[in-house]
This record gives structure tokens, sequence and C-alpha cells, in this order.
């Protein structure tokens, strides 16, 4: 399993917004939904940022919405297995949503536009929802229970778990589209969601925390240490699956096999898809070889 490509999204928003300093410019950053300027405000002004801030709170609205259609259905699959007695495969689960402030800073260090179609293209963890298991098949477990919502379609899958990163990091992220209906109709959201079991999840929020005190400058002996309690969580996780599948029995490394075949089948399905729908004809080939490394297991 590895890296699957995202898929062109289509935007249903209005074609142009109020340009910047004219005398509807309020009106700018009234929409829940459509294209707004921003890049032409001084944030460096007090009224402007705060004009700015107004705007990006608009535009993060359906994106709120969204994480709340993700942790519904999330939910619903909580209480529908503690009410029948089926064993639960979600430990718990959190989410976040960017705040204005974060958004401004990313674009910047990006060197992109303040447009809301740019941060909608170039931030794509802007709704984020994290889902914490207990076992390595309770992560693709999940994944197969969240994606087949008919409602819900898979623009990305990163698995980090059969490929972990370099510095040893672990977790399925993912990338869905959910639609949030608002008054004025659907808009299609995307949300990042990471599955990733309790020992990945200590592991992920040491790391975040040694790079927070050491402003990303780590020390070498310390990343090296990370990397071997990446080594050693992988290896509790194991045994973990291991004895959880001794004591639940064959049903459950059937279903294990199944969870992550559906991954597999996901990223690949993905590919294919991004391939027949490329316009330009120079991006064929690259997609293809998207493809090829996907269905051989070779990192893309």
């Amino acid at each position: 399993m590895t890296d699957s490509t995202i898929r062109p999204r289509s935007d249903d928003a209005a074609d142009e917004a109020h340009p910047p300093g004219s005398a509807n410019r309020a009106d700018a950053v009234h929409p829940l939904t459509g294209p707004i300027d921003l890049s032409q405000i001084d944030i460096s002004a007090i009224e402007g940022r705060r004009e700015v801030l107004d705007g990006l709170t608009r535009f993060l609205m359906p994106y709120k919405f969204a994480i709340d259609e993700v942790m519904t259905k999330l939910r619903i699959l909580q209480e529908e297995f503690t009410q029948t007695g089926e064993y639960n495969p979600i430990e718990h689960v959190s989410s976040r949503l960017k705040d204005p402030d974060s958004i401004i800073e990313k674009m910047q260090r990006r060197g992109v536009p303040l447009r809301t179609e740019l941060v909608r293209e170039t931030i794509t963890d802007i709704a984020g929802v994290r889902v914490v298991c207990a076992f390595v098949s309770d992560v693709y477990r999940v994944f197969e229970l969240l994606t087949a919502h008919d409602d819900v379609t898979v623009y990305q899958v990163k698995d980090y778990i059969a490929k972990p990163k370099e510095n040893g990091y672990r977790s399925l992220h993912l990338l869905l589209e959910v639609p949030v209906f608002l008054s004025s109709g659907p808009v299609q959201t995307i949300v990042e969601v990471q599955i990733r079991t309790i020992a990945m999840d200590f592991w992920a929020s040491l790391e975040h925390k040694i790079y927070y005190k050491y402003d990303r400058e780590v020390p070498a002996e310390l990343l090296q240490g990370l990397h071997d309690a990446a080594d050693q969580a992988c290896r509790l996780d194991s045994t973990m699956e291991w004895l959880h599948i001794t004591i639940r029995g064959s049903d459950r490394d059937t279903l294990v096999r199944r969870s992550t075949d559906t991954v597999a089948r996901s990223a690949s399905a993905l590919a294919a898809r991004a391939l027949e729908t490329a316009e330009a004809k120079d991006r064929a080939p690259a997609l293809r070889s998207v493809d090829s490394a996907l269905r051989s297991g070779d990192p893309v």
C-alpha cells in the first residue's frame, strides 16, 4: 500500500468575487462559499486584519460542518457497536479546525496569494479528524466502515503503516470529501482523517512535543531515540495484534486480511480514476507510473 493520487475536483462556487477596495467590499467576505480575494487587504492594519479574519472565519464554516458530518458517522458506528454488543474498533475520536491565523501564516510561508480558492487547493488539512484504535487491524476496519458510505468520496490514501516515514512515523492518512448541506445547496468539502493505533498516537504526540521544544532543530541523539521508539511501538503493535487474533480466533484473521485488501483496492482505484480523467496528455505517463507503483507495491 502506497500513496494514491488526488483526483482533480471541481468547484461549483461563483465565478467571480467582489474586487477588494470596491464599494461592496463588505459583501466580498459574506458568502460561506465562492471565491473571496483577501490578498489585496493590508493585514498589518488592525481593520484590515479584522476583515481578513472575518472572511476566513466564514470560509471555514463549511469545513467545521464537514467535521461534524464525519464525527457523526463515527459516533453512530460507536453507538451501534455498543448497543449490539459487537467488537468496537474505535477507542476514541478527536477533531480540529485550522484557525484563520494558521492559514494566513501557512499561505504567506508558501508564497501563495490569500484567495480562498487557492487556500482550498493549497491546504488540504483545514478540517481534521483523528481516530485512535487499539490494533492495526482496527485501523483498516475503520477505513472500510467509514468509506462504505455512499456520500463519502476518497480522494487520497497515504498508508504510513505499510510504509512508515523515514523518522518512524506510522498512521493511515485519508482525504475524504463529504457533502455539507447549506441553505444555498450542498458544498463538497475535504476532511483529512488520520487513523492510528494507541501506540502510534503516543509516539506521534511525543514527536510533536520534541519538535516544538527544539523548534524543529532536534539533536541527532533524540532523533535516533525517536526512531528506536517507533520500532518498539511497531513491535508492540504486532505482538498485541497476534494476541488479539489468538483470542478472537480465525474469524478475526479473515477480517484483518479483508480490511487491508480494501485499502489496497481503494488506492488502486483512485490511481486508475485519476488516469482516466487526466486532461493533459503530458500528465498521463506520470499517472500511469503512479498506478503501476501502486499495483506493484513500490513507493510513489
